[in-house]
């Protein structure tokens, strides 16, 4: 197949004037000719498109793919990564991972909860802080945790996102609002281990690949798995893949939540026990990074015994199966 590859660029956006938290959720060029040659060895004709302008104006010329392999993260707005599939659907152009409507739903946090919660999956209790003024309605016990509902990568998430005290709570909410120009997810604090799930395939063929524990060192930022913890995993954070019953809980509710929302090809879903150390959704990213060895979904794939090739033949078979029926 002639395989197209989307993608955001960090290099080109620094270039640009961009900073480096602006560029955080976008990829190196080395994770762009990882998977260009991994398609290539299954035998694909690969070719780079780059980012939303970059596609609008291939299509425009009148290129076209059999697939594309997508990963564009976007820029603006809170479907930000719903922009290249939906593009991508206006073509009819098959491509890799979930769809438009999923992608611009996952980013916000608070709407995805919403979908979870109303699956009767265990989250944690929250409120979506649209305004200032919205503040006052929150009656949620403390400790709370607050973060901006449509980032990644760990944005507006530092130590003082742990809320102990109302008098902390609106100023924490004003400060995110003003700097990320969006709603504010503020929920309950969940006191216990965290994990990240990585699952591969669509619908009742998806499966978890196994749980990996977030277990943050000495010396990173407390309680959080933060923007500067994300962005130096290497020195700050230990990957460790459990194989505890717990694990099992974690997959479970991963599984679920992944199937819920309608999730495909492969991605991550991240949970978090509570004081009961009951598992509870967090969130999902079904664009999970794929760099081969610092992105989450690679390194618990590589932990497991199952290598980055295989790993991107796995998305390819999830993908050509439901567009093409094998």
């Amino acid at each position: 197949m002639k395989i197209g590859i989307t993608f955001d660029l960090k290099s080109e956006y620094l270039k640009a004037g961009f900073t480096d938290e602006e560029a955080g959720e976008f990829d190196r060029e080395d994770t762009i000719e990882a998977i260009e040659t991994e398609l290539q060895k299954l035998g694909h004709k690969t070719e780079r498109i780059g980012n939303i302008k970059q596609l609008a104006a291939a299509l425009l010329s009148g290129n076209r793919w059999d697939l594309v392999f997508n990963i564009a993260e976007g820029m603006y707005g809170v479907a930000r990564e719903a922009q290249v599939p939906a593009l991508l659907d206006a073509y009819n152009i098959p491509y890799t991972f979930s769809d438009a409507m999923v992608m611009a739903l996952s980013l916000h946090k608070g709407f995805t909860k919403s979908i979870i919660r109303d699956a009767k999956i265990p989250t944690a209790d929250f409120i979506n802080v649209n305004t200032i003024d919205d503040v006052k309605k929150i009656n949620l016990p403390y400790p709370l945790f607050v973060k901006p509902a449509a980032e990644g990568t760990g944005k507006g998430i530092d130590e003082k996102s742990v809320i102990n005290n109302p008098s902390d709570l609106e100023p924490t909410c004003r400060h995110l609002l003003e700097k990320y120009k969006q709603p504010v997810l503020v929920e309950t604090y969940l006191p216990g281990r965290e994990f990240t799930v990585g699952i591969v395939g669509t619908g009742d063929d998806a499966k978890s690949i196994g749980a990996l524990e977030v277990i943050l060192r000495e010396e990173a930022e407390k309680n959080v798995y933060s923007y500067v913890n994300k962005e130096k995993c290497e020195d700050l954070v230990i990957y460790k893949v459990c194989y505890e019953p717990i694990a099992r809980e974690c997959e479970e509710v991963a599984l679920q939540s992944w199937k819920a929302l309608n999730c495909r090809d492969a991605g991550r879903v991240d949970v978090k026990l509570d004081k009961n150390d009951v598992p509870n959704f967090l969130e999902v990213n079904p664009l999970a990074g794929i760099h081969p060895l610092h992105s989450d979904l690679p390194i618990l794939a590589t932990q497991q015994g199952i290598s980055y090739s295989e790993l991107i033949k796995m998305i390819m078979n999830s993908a050509t199966k439901r567009i093409y029926g094998k």
